[in-house]
């Protein structure tokens, strides 16, 4: 990837993210490429060399990458493991995960056992706190089954630590379901150790599926809706000349029957066209090498 610096900020800003810290190991998929669409990291392999971003708008993932090392260079810890990468082989590939924070402690009913608990730190906006990511759910579960793959210790507790980059300490006083510190633990459910393997083993398939796809045929496999962050049209429902929507409804005819309903007569319906958000937003990072991306453009914005 060619980093540019159109902003002109510090040289030390261009060298930190040139200095690429993130590493996979000798593996053929990551935790995060795993729960991630097979196209994406395909077109990221094929692309590498061909890609472009400016550190202005690599900032927050370079904050992020430095509250990891401020993290991990803490005091040790009795029983605390930071930054562990483990690896599992599944179906003839090779998955790791690198775990922020493992605790493990002896299960206390004299059996001898060991228990693990689980905390991957995030910088991250208030949203994504307030609304939860499933993401975090998969990525957590993921590392929960490389853990024990690789030792003897069962995991007990999964956790965000939540590092709000755009807290508001004014939203906090005001708002109930406002993030009320900066930073916050997350409880992340825990799935059962056949729902883990189901989804690992689940996800390789379907990246393996999609490589070989690609390796005989030169065919990029499309992403979801899901993977793409779709969406849906919905029908605003407006006094006439007034920006703000009275309602806005799934469907034309909710729409319509919520006027028929009402007394004011000077309403109208605006449809708004649904989007891909990961798209348009390019958080994908390949979006103007992507033909499915293209191919639900108009052809005036190419």
């Amino acid at each position: 990837m060619t980093i540019t610096n159109n902003a002109g900020l510090p040289k030390v800003f261009l060298d930190f993210a040139k200095a690429d810290k993130y590493s996979r190991g000798d593996a053929d998929i990551s935790v995060t490429q795993l729960i991630d669409s097979p196209r994406v990291r395909m077109m990221k392999e094929h692309y590498r060399n061909d890609l472009t971003s400016d550190v202005s708008d690599m900032i927050w993932a370079l904050f992020g990458t430095a509250v990891h090392h401020v993290l991990e260079t803490a005091k040790e810890e009795k029983g605390v493991v930071m930054e562990q990468r483990m690896m599992a082989e599944v179906n003839g590939w090779t998955l790791s995960g690198a775990v922020d924070y493992q605790r493990v402690y002896p299960v206390g009913d004299g059996s001898g056992d060991m228990a693990c608990d689980v905390i991957d730190y995030k910088v991250t906006s208030v949203w994504s706190v307030i609304y939860g990511k499933e993401d975090w759910v998969r990525q957590l579960n993921c590392y929960a089954y490389l853990i024990e793959k690789n030792k003897s210790a069962k995991v007990k507790n999964l956790q965000i630590c939540a590092i709000c980059r755009d807290w508001n300490r004014r939203d906090a006083m005001m708002k109930p379901d406002y993030p009320q510190q900066p930073v916050v633990l997350i409880d992340i459910p825990l799935w059962s150790e056949d729902e883990r393997r189901g989804y690992v083993e689940g996800r390789i398939a379907m990246h393996q599926e999609a490589q070989m796809k690609y390796d005989l045929d030169q065919e990029w496999t499309l992403c979801s809706n899901d993977e793409r962050w779709a969406k849906p049209d919905t029908f605003a429902v407006k006094a006439k000349n007034r920006k703000r929507a009275l309602r806005v409804l799934p469907t034309r005819e909710a729409a319509e029957d919520y006027i028929n309903n009402s007394e004011d007569k000077n309403l109208v319906i605006e449809h708004r066209v649904g989007e891909f958000t990961r798209c348009s937003n390019n958080y994908c990072g390949v979006a103007d090498k992507c033909g499915q991306w293209m191919g639900d453009r108009p052809k005036t914005d190419w």
